[in-house]
């Protein structure tokens, strides 16, 4: 990870690359306000690169730069919905020179629940137990040897989204029958159905320093918040912020949510690892001054 060394605001040029202007934006912009920092919201529908022989030209957009130039950022922090188009303008950005935050690695491993857990278990961070299956008949042999339940998972999504819990062969059967006939060469990703309290724990990390943890409850085995799950102040112990640093560590992330599961026997399980955070409901449940931290480390990352 960069070093956070603090950089004078008046030097630094930021981008902001995001699709919609959410709450955490807003107070992305504030804290750079505060700051008195030079800094465009780019928006990535209107982000165009000329690619060519000798690699790309940053074009822009007409709220940025109206004619093809050098890139008018020191670093641009990528805050973009899409995986798709977050992953690609990273990659284009770091090709002209301009730091990112996260960085096109740091998103491609968060981007894949796959690539995650293969980043997590390389650095021997405790995970669920957890397999990847290329057919349908794999994918039910796979999982009647982890027995029932068990979680089958998109290996890229957010928001818990089209996850499934199978309690059952039968149930095992019409999930996987479905997910062939939507997407047949998606891997099916399977993960053990840990029986943890009616909540998770969300952290995030900035830097090397784990700046809150927070419960997130809710009567329904899925507990983000984007499907109606409340967050309250959660304790932070050694072992939690140890573990939320070596999940970030691990992935490269700079900037990273990192969920943890309580298993039965009290182990912390890194469950998964989010290159985008969201912190609407942490803002509501801790003192914490996320944007201003995610600032500080952003402007810290540009060279002198």
């Amino acid at each position: 990870m960069a070093s956070p060394g603090r950089v004078s605001g008046s030097k630094a040029r930021v981008g902001v690359l995001c699709s919609r202007v959410r709450l955490e934006e807003k107070r992305i912009f504030q804290a750079l306000r505060e700051r008195s920092v030079p800094f465009e919201r780019i928006d990535a529908r209107q982000l165009t690169f000329s690619l060519g022989k000798n690699g790309s030209d940053y074009v822009g957009s007409p709220a940025i730069c109206s004619s093809q130039s050098a890139i008018p950022f020191d670093v641009v922090l990528i805050r973009c919905l899409s995986q798709t188009r977050g992953l690609c303008a990273a990659r284009l950005f770091e090709q002209q020179g301009v730091r990112t935050v996260n960085t096109y690695r740091a998103l491609k491993t968060c981007g894949d629940k796959v690539l995650t857990t293969i980043a997590l278990t390389e650095h021997g961070v405790p995970t669920p137990q957890t397999a990847v299956a290329f057919s349908q008949r794999t994918a039910l042999a796979t999982m009647d040897a982890f027995g029932y339940p068990l979680v089958i998972k998109p290996p890229v999504g957010s928001w818990g989204r089209l996850m499934a819990k199978v309690n059952d062969r039968e149930a095992a059967e019409a999930v996987v029958e479905h997910k062939r006939a939507l997407d047949g060469d998606e891997p099916v990703y399977v993960q053990d159905y840990v029986a943890k309290p009616d909540r998770d724990i969300r952290t995030l990390v900035v830097g090397d320093e784990t700046v809150y943890a927070v419960y997130r409850h809710s009567d329904h085995w899925i507990t983000n918040t984007a499907r109606g799950g409340g967050t309250s102040v959660c304790p932070m112990t050694p072992e939690i912020d140890r573990i939320s640093r070596a999940a970030a560590r691990a992935v490269g992330g700079e900037i990273v949510a990192v969920d943890l599961l309580e298993a039965p026997d009290g182990q912390l399980l890194v469950n998964e690892v989010n290159h985008t955070p969201e912190f609407h409901g942490a803002v509501e449940a801790t003192d914490a001054d996320v944007a201003a931290c995610i600032v500080d480390y952003v402007l810290g990352c540009i060279e002198p």
